[in-house]
């Protein structure tokens, strides 16, 4: 073989592996025995995965279709002996989940709606206003992530117990969840880095044209973002929806409080197979949540930048 194409081969070669960077290069994949040592890993990952996420919730499904003596005999049986789906109904009334369901939607709702109306103009003015100390800022929001949430738990409840300039105790009231929620440097931080990859040219023909920040914000940059958003969105939902340590400190009154709360309470005096089933009920919507959503959330968690 020619010496030049010996040396065009190898710099394709380079070329291919620079351009994907992965821990075989593509030609030990387009040998047989990389392309079966590489589906054996995948499976391998794959199989130990599906154990470790789909097996517990298979178990809770299955579990709540048992008696309680069923669930407590050892060994333990995998599948029901009869499948008897009236636990969940047994569940649903005994535990009057109806009411805790709304109580919960009120507060994810709540806290939803209320972080979007704080963190995207934020990360708005971050990302594009380039405010005085904007750095120092968005740097202080994110050092917020580096602290435990046990650590905040206490200055926190004392700000909600008595709100500053206002002198109100929220405690039993849904804006004790709905305002901690609004303060999350997390979500903030993702929508900001979106931001940064909208083009200026965008935003600079629009004030052109007579369009101020809020109308740019509004007409521009929320259409452009709607991945982003989905994103957030849910992370907002999804959070407030399990959440258990804080509705636990400021909902006292059972009459107010969410579904992991209601659950932990309820937990001494309900039988198993009711408690199980109860869990399930309560894992329903985020997980059809997720369903629905599923490909607006990767395209947000992929998008990496726009072209104008």
């Amino acid at each position: 073989m020619p010496e030049a194409t010996v040396h065009e081969n190898a710099t394709n070669r380079k070329k291919r592996g620079e351009a994907e960077r992965t821990l075989l290069s593509p030609w030990t994949l387009e040998r047989p025995h990389g392309k079966l040592g590489y589906w054996l890993v995948f499976a391998g990952v794959f199989a130990l995965f599906t154990l470790a996420f789909v097996v517990p919730l298979v178990w809770m499904l299955l579990g709540a279709m048992k008696t309680a003596p069923e669930l407590a005999r050892t060994p333990p049986t995998i599948l029901p002996e009869r499948f008897n789906v009236d636990s969940y109904v047994e569940a649903w009334t005994f535990m009057d989940l109806a009411g805790y369901f709304t109580n919960t939607v009120v507060v994810a709702a709540g806290a939803w709606l209320l972080q979007l109306a704080v963190i995207v103009p934020a990360a708005y003015a971050l990302s594009k206003l380039r405010p005085v100390l904007g750095n120092w800022v968005l740097g202080l929001m994110l050092a917020t992530l580096m602290l435990p949430a046990s650590a905040l738990l206490v200055p926190t409840y004392l700000t909600i117990t008595d709100v500053p300039l206002v002198g109100v105790n929220l405690i039993n009231e849904p804006a004790a969840i709905w305002l901690p929620a609004a303060a999350n440097a997390f979500n903030l931080y993702l929508l900001k880095r979106f931001f940064d990859q909208i083009p200026t040219e965008l935003l600079d023909a629009a004030r052109i044209d007579g369009a101020g920040s809020v109308t740019t914000l509004v007409r521009i940059v929320l259409p452009l973002s709607r991945p982003i958003l989905a994103v957030v969105s849910i992370f907002a939902i999804v959070a407030a929806w399990k959440d258990f340590i804080w509705p636990l400190l400021v909902l006292q009154d059972p009459g107010v409080q969410t579904l992991s709360v209601a659950l932990q309470r309820f937990e001494p005096d309900t039988p198993i197979n009711l408690m199980l089933a109860g869990l399930v009920l309560a894992s329903v919507p985020m997980v059809v949540a997720f369903l629905i959503f599923q490909r607006q959330i990767l395209a947000g968690l992929t998008a990496g930048s726009l072209k104008g």
